[in-house]
């Protein structure tokens, strides 16, 4: 299908300039999304269109909330809502899904390279330790470190649009 080569592409594009400027550029997310929603209408009429906006509509719903709470980037958001204009709400769902996994496990490693995670483990610990009385609650010493560790997050989300087009037909 023509469309999923269109997609492909797309995917390689807002990867590699995620990786490499760390930017997904509107000037290519949304010609993109016209030409789903373009697609879809001449396919499959006003339910094409209605399948793509909505696709669209809820693969921006889902990572909104972490927008806001400033762990991902604007254009992250907008790629996957793009992704849905192209293949719809079950696609998107578990391109979501699969990409939070792949996102999670990207962190990690990025953690161990820059050698935080034992640091990321005694906060989340910590809180449990004093309250079972395993370590005394000692503020004096409560270290701070800044983690700046981000990750390209359009490449987890490659991994889960990969893992969609795999699970989902």
């Amino acid at each position: 299908m023509i469309i999923n080569t269109v997609l492909i592409i797309l995917i390689a594009i807002c990867v590699f300039t995620d990786l490499s400027k760390r930017k997904i550029y509107n000037k290519v997310l949304f010609p993109a999304a016209i030409i789903a929603l373009t697609y879809h209408i001449y396919t499959a009429g006003i339910s094409g269109g209605f399948f793509s906006v909505k696709g669209l509509f809820i693969g921006t719903a889902l990572l909104l909330i972490p927008y806001f709470m400033g762990g991902i980037g604007a254009g992250d958001v907008k790629f996957l809502g793009v992704i849905g204009a192209f293949k719809g709400c079950n696609f998107i769902f578990v391109t979501f899904l699969a990409g939070a996994i792949a996102g999670g496990i990207m962190a990690v490693f990025c953690l161990f390279k820059n050698k935080k995670m034992l640091f990321i483990f005694k906060k989340l610990l910590a809180p449990f330790l004093i309250r079972h009385g395993f370590i005394l609650n000692n503020t004096e010493n409560d270290e701070t470190i800044n983690i700046n560790c981000t990750i390209p997050y359009s490449a987890a989300i490659a991994v889960g649009a990969a893992a969609a087009a795999y699970f989902v037909r």
